[in-house]
């Protein structure tokens, strides 16, 4: 299967189609009037149906295991055909689109298992996914207009050249899958006039991110929230809950990063944990959705 441990949780909504065509008036009038010998043809359906969405994991092998937390079966008649439909939604990492078709599938089949000692020309036709709702496609609301950001790498040890910088292209190959443009990699101690003086220079117009790794943890030396804090106009704190929520999920010690976030003047400045690991989900849990921020400010400019 494929690893989604470094999605975030998004209500997830799809639903899904399935026909059943009969060949005689005489099997639809036995479906309204409940006549069918093997039962009531809509209800054996809709439960056949639920199991389906519930169980798709166990017969799609690629399919993740999911909570099902709605589902939704409806049939209706129109003229020789029966129109199956099947909406679902869960709070989850991946989509349930395969579970609603499953559903739509299993349906059909068992109207076709209990229409057949009636009907021998009897077929399955149409099923396909109507419509899917949820995950990053959904808040990939990236700003038409090319975005830059600067890195700003706030290290002692990779200031002096006693270490390697990973984080901070760890974030650039993140923002590269965005097409947003590097305008600046730099990399300074963990000195506090330093920082604010990194925060002064790159924000302002034309200069859209600021992004710094490091220094928010809790040594005498992690200086960051403190240096960038007083500097911002805005503070945003949702954006470092969601961080530090996304990062609870996965590592406990994601509870001591004290990281801050928010617009200095229209640039927005976001600060990072300086090991890899919590940059990159730093990261996965904030883009491409706070890309969102800059559409609603190029539209309060131009409106």
């Amino acid at each position: 299967m494929n690893d989604i441990t470094h999605k975030i949780k998004s209500l997830r909504y799809a639903k899904a189609q399935a026909v059943v065509k009969v060949s005689k008036a005489e099997t639809i009038a036995a479906i309204e009037q409940n006549a069918v010998p093997k039962g009531n043809v809509f209800e054996f359906a809709r439960a056949a149906a639920l199991l389906a969405v519930k169980n798709t994991s166990n017969v799609i092998p690629d399919c993740h295991p999911l909570p099902v937390e709605s589902c939704k079966v409806q049939s209706q008649i129109e003229g020789l055909e029966i129109v199956i439909t099947v909406e679902v939604k869960t709070i989850y990492r991946t989509g349930v689109e395969v579970e609603a078709m499953h559903g739509a599938s299993i349906a059909a089949l068992t109207m076709y298992d209990m229409l057949k000692p009636i009907d021998k020309g009897i077929e399955i036709q149409h099923i396909k996914l109507l419509e899917k709702k949820g995950g990053k496609s959904d808040f990939t609301d990236i700003p038409k207009r090319e975005v830059s950001a600067t890195i700003v790498v706030c290290s002692d040890s990779v200031a002096s050249g006693k270490k390697e910088d990973k984080a901070g292209k760890a974030i650039a190959a993140i923002l590269e899958q965005y097409k947003i443009t590097i305008a600046q990699y730099l990399i300074i101690p963990d000195e506090p006039e330093t920082i604010a003086k990194m925060v002064m220079e790159n924000s302002g117009p034309g200069k859209d991110l600021l992004i710094f790794t490091g220094g928010t943890g809790l040594s005498p030396r992690d200086v960051t929230p403190e240096s960038v804090l007083p500097l911002l106009d805005r503070e945003i704190p949702g954006m470092m809950e969601a961080a530090r929520t996304y990062g609870q999920e996965r590592m406990p010690y994601a509870m001591v990063s004290r990281g801050v976030a928010g617009f200095r003047g229209n640039t927005l400045v976001i600060t990072t944990p300086g090991s890899t690991r919590g940059a990159e989900e730093t990261m996965h849990a904030l883009f491409p959705y706070v890309l969102h921020l800059f559409r609603v400010a190029d539209g309060a400019r131009h409106s």
